[in-house]
């Protein structure tokens, strides 16, 4: 998979473009990258994804954005498993914010050299969200390339969308966030330095770095762990601020992987929650902590024996 910053390509053979911020990869996004795939195939083009970083709603109104689902990296490895062929990074700054609807469907096929679009039938875009699919496919019938809207995927009634596994995340309802996924969600990002306390307990952790201060979930999880040469491992997490030792702390992911003592410091892994064990609390000394992560892990083990 080829991946471009900006609206160029080095090479100028036609593609099937996709534009969107894909947050999640979910299964209504699947399922526009596979009516892509079908349609690029035997028109002998590759399939391109336009996604924008940061997300306009970032950009615009930071402090109401919603909190991200995948971060950038994870979203371009989701891509590359769903056989995309190249996806451009369009960094959204003020000039981009300013790019009137037309202008930037003309880029579209000047500098993409774009002979066919599929977008969702939500997707606004141009200044001020002016730009819609009746704009896109009559300036495209004028430049020679086509224009095809996806409708919405549902689920039980429920229209699949990030907003909606948000919610599900939120709720602690993992196996509705899977069904809306298509798979478990999951966190990834390196192992980093910790202060040592999950050690000092008896159970030591992979704390793994966070990109954004706002995960979608919080709590201590059933989580499967892999990444980097290592095998499919068990194990159970923190997604929190740990207020027992800090106060106003950051969100940290620390994963306990049973039966586990190698040094993985720097390795890039993958936390996958499965199942959600509880909410986080504030206990009234370390005593009472280590007590309590004594359970998780027991009922995280018991967990696993019932359902693999």
């Amino acid at each position: 998979m080829l991946i471009f910053r900006g609206l160029y390509s080095t090479d100028k053979k036609p593609v099937a473009l996709t534009i969107g911020n894909f947050d999640g990869v979910h299964l209504g996004h699947q399922a526009l990258l596979k009516q892509l795939r079908m349609t690029a195939q035997p028109l002998g083009l590759p399939t391109a994804v336009l996604v924008f970083e940061p997300h306009p709603r970032e950009f615009f109104t930071p402090q109401e954005a919603p909190v991200r689902l995948t971060s950038m990296r994870e979203k371009l490895e989701l891509f590359a498993t769903l056989n995309v062929d190249r996806v451009h990074v369009c960094r959204f700054n003020s000039n981009f914010a300013q790019m009137s609807a037309v202008d930037f469907i003309h880029a579209l096929h000047e500098k993409l050299a774009t002979k066919f679009v599929l977008i969702g039938d939500d997707f606004r875009f141009g200044n001020r969200r002016s730009g819609d699919f009746a704009l896109m496919e009559k300036i495209g019938s004028q430049q020679g390339f086509k224009v095809e809207v996806m409708h919405s995927v549902s689920h039980n009634g429920i229209r699949i969308s990030s907003t909606a596994v948000r919610a599900a995340l939120g709720e602690g309802d993992l196996r509705a966030a899977e069904r809306y996924l298509g798979r478990p969600y999951s966190i990834s990002g390196r192992v980093v330095h910790g202060d040592g306390l999950g050690k000092q307990l008896g159970f030591p952790t992979a704390n793994i770095q966070l990109k954004h201060n706002r995960p979608p979930l919080t709590g201590i999880f059933v989580v499967r762990v892999k990444g980097d040469g290592l095998p499919l491992m068990q194990g159970v997490a923190s997604l929190g601020v740990r207020p027992t030792v800090k106060q106003n702390g950051k969100p940290i992911l620390e994963v306990h992987i049973f039966d586990f003592l190698d040094e993985i410091y720097n390795k890039h892994l993958r936390v996958d929650f499965l199942h959600k064990l509880r909410d986080e609390v504030k206990y009234l000394d370390l005593q009472s902590l280590t007590q309590q992560i004594e359970l998780d892990v027991s009922n995280a083990k018991q967990w696993f024996i019932q359902h693999d």
